[in-house]
């Protein structure tokens, strides 16, 4: 399933370059289907909607920026644009931030036994 999502991906990059915000999406998304492969489903029948092309999910984040501008520059950070993505796709957290906040209960404290 990773691998026909990473092509699809990569037919959407082909008519763009790749120092583009479009491509490095497809980038992202691709890294997002690495570490989460049981999501690549949903992003390969998203990415069959047009509206929900790698074009698209940039705007997103480019929107993101443009609310954050300082002066006339803008930068989106990669736990925000992961975040706009997961959105965008209907993804789950990423399960680094799902682990890391695990441990942490409402007063502060970890459990030391969530490491092990």
């Amino acid at each position: 399933m990773v691998n026909a999502v990473i092509a699809k991906i990569e037919a959407q990059q082909a008519g763009l370059d790749e120092f583009e915000a479009a491509y490095q999406v497809g980038e992202q998304l691709k890294d997002i289907c690495r570490s989460c492969p049981e999501q690549a489903e949903l992003i390969l029948h998203d990415l069959d909607n047009p509206q929900m092309s790698i074009v698209k999910a940039e705007k997103k984040i480019k929107e993101f920026a443009d609310k954050h501008k300082t002066g006339r520059s803008a930068c989106v950070p990669p736990k925000v644009a992961d975040k706009i993505l997961r959105e965008f796709y209907g993804l789950a957290d990423s399960p680094k931030e799902t682990k890391a906040d695990s441990g942490k209960s409402e007063g502060g404290i970890i459990d030391l036994a969530d490491f092990l």
